[in-house]
């Protein structure tokens, strides 16, 4: 049986038509896939290609004997969410909030740093490594995967751990790291963060210039230098230094969503032309932010409500940050209490307000960002645990999800296959071959 062909901006019709012959024009029309036949399609596409999220934050306290992710906790990433939704590749990320730019903060931050690489090496080396393994290559990525296990891959989120000493970079490349931003949510002793949009306050107009040493030491071990919280300026800085491609690990389109931690369309084709891969991200403020607003506002006055009634204070996010490890997970599980004690109010008092951002609104991202700089340069994201997630993709079990809209959409096995791991692969193997040149010229 033929399957009608449909691009992938139009939108697959899902139904059940008979083909039949009409013999007054003897015209014999051609049947279109029943919704049960495109999902069966698109598991088995799902099962064959290798998918791969970029960027899957995570808390040391999970790592632990008492508590990990060989079990189904309350975080979206979990080896048995894994499984459950045929999620192959996670990058774990060693993230650190970004502080006050003295030695004394390097020295924090470096050990923050340290605890979330040793956690990682503790989970695919002692506590799972018949589930998961470390991978430091693609090559590696495609060994395990073959042999059954999860893949796990190290992200850096903010250079700030590096401190001022950019021996740190080797010394992550060997704990593991193959992408690093050399910023986040603040501007670091690399780089100016987008932050600075909302109150045009900037420390080195673009990258300071240990910085720009940062990402020549970079491309020298091989790690992708990643975009996605680094300034506009601070981006381009990168593009004309680099002699390796970029990646951006999490973020979407800022023509669809009007976000500083999006990318606008010239720095789309500056990246394409740098031949990057974005790792469009599902984190609602940046997938639909008015709609994510509206949504967030209502749910936090039902949380803020249940809370009251339990005694509880809700606190902003940056503030849930800045708690310390002890103070962060009390909170956390008081919060999580909360949480279910609302859910079952969710549906009357927040869906019925206010719908959620959801996997068509984020995958609109993917077909701009394939309009605009093309198949091979388009990834997917998910930022979870770390306030990422969409209704219908909100934590790794619904994995399957994605590449099913991306099929309603026409995409064809090969090109989900790039997006879902193909082509961040491709940029790290490129990144690998430029560190392998500048070590051997010395």
């Amino acid at each position: 049986m033929k399957f009608l062909k449909i691009s992938f901006l139009s939108f697959a019709l899902i139904g059940s038509i008979v083909c039949r012959q009409t013999e007054q024009k003897g015209e014999v029309e051609t049947p279109v896939e029943s919704e049960a036949a495109l999902v069966a399609r698109a598991r088995e596409i799902h099962d064959r290609v290798i998918t791969l999220d970029t960027h899957n934050d995570f808390d040391p306290d999970n790592f632990t004997d008492a508590k990990n992710y060989t079990e189904d906790l309350d975080s979206q990433v979990t080896l048995p969410k894994m499984v459950k939704g045929g999620l192959d590749v996670s990058w774990l990320i060693v993230y650190t909030g970004q502080g006050e730019l003295t030695e004394e903060g390097y020295a924090k931050a470096h050990g923050q740093a340290m605890v979330k690489f040793n956690a990682i090496h503790w989970l695919t080396k002692e506590k799972a490594p018949d589930q998961i393994e470390l991978a430091l290559t693609s090559d590696d990525v495609r060994r395990i995967h073959a042999s059954g296990k999860k893949v796990a891959m190290i992200g850096v989120e903010n250079g700030y751990p590096l401190g001022t000493d950019l021996a740190n970079v080797k010394k992550f490349a060997d704990l593991g790291a193959r992408y690093l931003s050399l910023a986040h949510n603040g501007h670091s002793q690399l780089s100016d963060s987008n932050t600075g949009e909302a109150d045009d306050k900037w420390l080195h107009n673009g990258l300071s210039d240990l910085g720009k040493e940062a990402v020549r030491e970079l491309n020298k071990w091989g790690i992708m230098v990643d975009v996605s919280h680094p300034s506009k300026k601070a981006i381009m800085d990168m593009l004309e230094i680099s002699k390796a491609p970029l990646i951006a690990s999490h973020s979407s389109a800022r023509a669809l969503c009007d976000h500083s931690r999006n990318l606008d369309d010239e720095q789309l084709e500056a990246l394409k032309a740098n031949g990057a891969v974005i790792q469009t991200v599902a984190f609602g403020t940046y997938v639909n932010a008015e709609k994510g607003k509206a949504y967030r506002d209502a749910r936090n006055k039902l949380y803020e409500s249940v809370a009251a009634e339990m005694g509880f204070t809700i606190i902003p996010w940056r503030e849930r940050r800045a708690l310390d490890d002890e103070a962060r997970a009390a909170y956390r599980t008081k919060f999580n209490e909360v949480r279910k004690k609302a859910e079952p109010r969710m549906a009357a008092e927040v869906d019925a307000m206010a719908s959620p951002v959801n996997i068509s609104d984020y995958v609109d991202h993917i077909d701009y960002l394939v309009k605009k700089i093309g198949i091979d340069h388009v990834g997917i994201s998910s930022d979870f645990d770390g306030g990422g997630g969409v209704k219908g993709w909100n934590d790794a079990s619904e994995t399957f999800n994605v590449t099913l809209e991306l099929v309603k959409r026409g995409y064809t096995e090969e090109q989900i296959g790039k997006m879902w791991s193909g082509n961040l692969l491709r940029v790290l193997d490129q990144v690998q071959a430029v560190a392998k040149e500048m070590q051997e010229q010395g």
